[in-house]
Formats: structure tokens, C-alpha cells, sequence
């Protein structure tokens, strides 16, 4: 058997963490049993789904590189085929037209719950009910009676729904477009779904579909219900905890690898392994293996394993992640070999790739501005002497490389009898603008000797201009 997957998101709101951990794993589960993932999204609900939401879902998949097999597939387009099987459902008797209107309905919910029952269906128009003038009717999934559905679910184990609590689904709506339910069921069906993956919140639903699935003569896929993430504070994920559009973990510098890693092991583990690559998620990941109970997020974890990703990561493959940092604010390259230095410069001191591009910027700009407060302690007086003679060192050097740069700060520095930090501190502040940089030797190479020596002139021209002015 042929494993088969989806991930069935509704655009009736932005694609966040918990979207994504079901999608993750549904794709996880598909590479490891080199089966088939599905990207189907259910657009059903068109008064709340939107196309900016539907772009966010498609955009956020093409970044976190969790790519579909087949799809996307849209409900919308599917109407055709709902409504062929709900009249072959209706001929079949296992359907019928319910005219009850929302008053009467109402009413007698409201008697149920004085009663203290459970709400539901009274099956009035069941075993068959005369055309009422001005009421278009539903179409209700005629559900079994008796008996009960039994859930081999892979997260949750075997749990069991008696059929008499179960009421008869709206499949239809008075106005013919199919329901939610019911659509899902015809999609898994048709696609040869084999595993469902999905929010526990979803676990209720199930009995009705399996019912449906089987009254139209389908094989019943296995169903996993993951739980759902808690925010820091053990309440349901929310805005406030970081339940965004993934789209802003992409803005806040965070890298696709990272994310997926800290999603996955929010509710499994592999022994004590901490950071995957994408190959050993695919390798060790098994849905079985997933714990019923919810997770908490951690934002420090989250940031933590960030910045593991990118000490581990290939430099060239951080380029395209830092330079789309580097165009947020209004700067680029194309410099390849530049990029690279940089990261391999600034990853241990940055756990975003925002932070890198911002803690940067200083390689990309035309002149640096210089902070005041560095720039009186490290530029006047004996700093600004120092900077002269720096100046004259590096100017003289043959070949202009980290190493080369590193002998002569040194060589400087035994020449005045100080410390290399009384010495690297000066050009820091002059070539950067602040008094923190990655180790002034691969700074200044980065640099380049032009820059380095005309942002040396500059800061030396604004020192004197201070001490003539003072």
C-alpha cells in the first residue's frame, strides 16, 4: 500500500505554528514511507476565506520547503463531484431533504438543553417529509443508529462513539453548496487518502465521516490526531504567545530548517537528539511515536536551536537568507564571497538572521556614522594616536588578509606596550561605527583595504575636527 498524506488548511485565517507542525508531520510521515503528500485547501467557508489568506498558506509551504506531491487542490472547484454523490447518496436513501427551519430547530434545542440534553438533530424529517412552500431544504447524511464507531487512532489509541449520540449531518446547505464534513470525506476518498493527520480538535468529527466514508463503499483511512500547541503559559496558543503567520518567523530571521526542527519535537522525541536535519527527521520520524499530551512553546528554545541551524549550516546556503534580511533594511550584495565571510563571521554572535544583517550593516554602507559615546572614549587622545599609527602600519602591508592583518595590530601592539585591545578598539570603532564587531583581523579583511583605510581617514579628519572645534 501506497502511503498517502494531506494537509487540508482553510484560509479562513493566516497558516501558524499548529498548521504547520500537522503539515510537517503529515509530510514527514509521506517522505519517510516514500509515499505521497497532498496540499488540498478547504475553501468551502467563501464569506471567511480570503485569497490573501490562501497566498499566505501557499507562500509559507514554498518556504518552509515542504513541498506537495500533488496539488494544491481547491474544494471550490470540486462542487461538481459534491453534488454528483449527494444525488447518489439521496437515491441511495443513505440522505434526505430535511425542510425544518431555524426557528423550529431552535426551539427544540432549547427543550433539550432545559432538559439538560445533549443538543441535537431530533430526526423529524428522517423517514420522509412533504415540500413546504418557502423553505428550501438541507440535505442530512442519513447516520446509523445503532451500533458504534471505533477510532484506531495512532495518537490517541482505540477511542469509541456511540452512533445514537451521533445526530444526522447537514451535508448540504438550503442553498446546495456542500458542507465542511461532508466535502473532506468525498476528497480523502477520491485522493486515496490513506492517513489523516490532523488537530485533535478534529477527533469528533470523525465518527460522522467515517460513517459517510462508509456508507459510499470507501476503504476508511487511519486516523492520527496530534494535540494541540499551548502557549508559554499552558493556555491555548494565541496572538500574544507568537501565533502569527508563519510569514513573520521568515521576517523575524528565523530559517525554515530551525522551525521545522523545533516543531517537530513539540510533541515526539528520538532519545535525546535535540537538532535534526530535514534527512534525520525523515529518517527517525514515525507518527506512532507522537505523545497525546500538548506542548508548550518555548521562544527561547526556539531562537536557541535557531542559532544552532546556522552554525551548522553550509555558508552558501545562509546567502539567500541573509540577503533577503539585507533588502529588508534597504541593503544588498552580491558579493558571494563577501556574504559568506560575513556569516562565518557573525553567526556565533547572532541568533536570527535578522540580527546578523542588522549587526552588519556597517559592511554595506557608503560612510559609517559614529557613535558619540565610542567615539570619545576610543578616538581622542591617545586613541586617536593610535589610530595614526595604525593607519601607517596597515597602509604598508604587502598582501591584505586576515592573517597579515592580525601580525601587524600585534606587531603595533609590542611596538606601544599594550594590549591588542588598546589597539583594535580604535579601528574598530572607526571602520564599524560602534565599539562591538566580529575579531578586528577578519573584519578588516572583509572590508577590504580601500574601505578600511578611507573609513580610518574619516573617522581621524572627525577626531581632529573635535579636538580644533574643542
Amino acid at each position: 500500500m501506497t502511503v498517502v498524506t494531506r494537509f487540508a488548511p482553510s484560509p479562513t485565517g493566516m497558516l501558524h505554528l499548529g498548521g504547520v507542525r500537522t503539515a510537517l508531520y503529515s509530510w514527514l510521515y509521506a517522505r519517510r514511507m516514500q509515499g505521497k503528500f497532498i496540499l488540498r485547501v478547504e475553501d468551502t467557508d467563501r464569506e471567511r476565506s480570503t485569497e490573501e489568506a490562501v497566498r499566505v498558506i501557499l507562500d509559507g509551504m514554498t518556504w518552509l520547503g515542504l513541498t506537495a506531491d500533488e496539488g494544491p487542490y481547491y474544494q471550490t472547484q470540486r462542487f461538481d463531484r459534491y453534488r454528483a454523490v449527494i444525488a447518489q447518496m439521496l437515491a441511495a436513501g443513505q440522505a434526505y431533504h430535511c425542510y425544518c427551519t431555524k426557528e423550529e430547530l431552535d426551539a427544540v434545542r432549547a427543550e433539550q438543553t432545559a432538559r439538560k440534553e445533549k443538543p441535537r438533530y431530533p430526526g423529524t424529517c428522517r423517514n420522509g417529509r412533504a415540500p413546504r412552500p418557502g423553505v428550501q431544504p438541507v440535505v442530512r447524511f442519513r447516520n446509523p443508529t445503532e451500533g458504534a464507531v471505533v477510532v484506531k487512532d495512532l495518537v490517541h489509541g482505540t477511542v469509541t462513539f456511540q452512533n445514537a449520540e451521533l445526530d444526522d449531518l447537514i451535508i448540504a446547505r438550503s442553498d446546495g453548496t456542500p458542507t465542511y464534513n461532508f466535502c473532506v470525506v468525498v476528497d480523502d476518498m477520491d485522493m486515496g487518502v490513506t492517513h489523516v493527520i490532523r488537530g485533535d480538535d478534529h477527533l469528533n468529527n470523525t465518527p460522522r465521516q467515517m460513517n459517510m466514508l462508509l456508507a459510499l463503499g470507501a476503504t476508511l483511512p487511519t486516523y492520527a490526531h496530534v494535540p494541540m500547541i499551548l502557549g508559554p503559559d499552558g493556555a491555548k496558543l494565541s496572538k500574544r504567545h507568537g501565533a502569527v503567520s508563519v510569514l513573520q518567523y521568515e521576517e523575524e530571521g528565523y530559517l525554515p530548517d530551525a522551525l521545522l526542527n523545533y516543531l517537530v519535537r513539540l510533541g515526539w522525541a528520538h532519545g535525546d537528539q535535540e537538532v535534526f536535519t530535514r534527512a534525520e527527521m525523515i529518517a527517525a520520524f514515525d507518527i506512532k511515536d507522537v505523545n497525546k499530551a500538548a506542548s508548550a512553546f518555548n521562544p527561547e528554545k526556539l531562537l536557541w536551536l535557531n542559532q544552532q541551524h546556522m552554525m551548522r549550516a553550509e555558508p552558501a546556503a545562509l546567502v539567500p537568507h541573509l540577503r533577503a534580511q539585507l533588502r529588508r533594511i534597504g541593503l544588498d550584495s552580491d558579493d558571494q564571497a563577501l556574504l559568506e565571510g560575513i556569516i562565518l563571521a557573525q553567526r556565533e554572535r547572532a541568533k536570527t538572521m535578522k540580527e546578523m544583517a542588522l549587526n552588519s550593516r556597517f559592511f554595506f554602507v557608503e560612510t559609517v556614522q559614529i557613535d558619540p559615546k565610542a567615539a570619545a572614549k576610543h578616538l581622542a587622545g591617545a586613541g586617536k594616536e593610535t589610530l595614526e599609527r595604525v593607519r601607517a602600519q596597515l597602509a604598508a602591508l604587502g598582501e591584505w588578509t586576515s592573517g597579515s592583518i592580525h601580525a601587524a595590530l600585534d606587531e603595533l601592539a609590542a611596538t606601544l606596550g599594550a594590549g591588542l585591545g588598546k589597539v583594535a578598539q580604535p579601528v574598530r570603532v572607526a571602520v564599524t561605527g560602534t565599539a562591538v564587531s566580529p575579531p578586528i583581523d577578519v573584519t578588516l579583511a572583509l572590508l577590504g583595504r580601500h574601505r578600511t583605510l578611507a573609513r580610518i581617514d574619516a573617522a581621524l579628519g572627525a577626531a581632529a575636527g573635535t579636538e580644533q572645534h574643542g
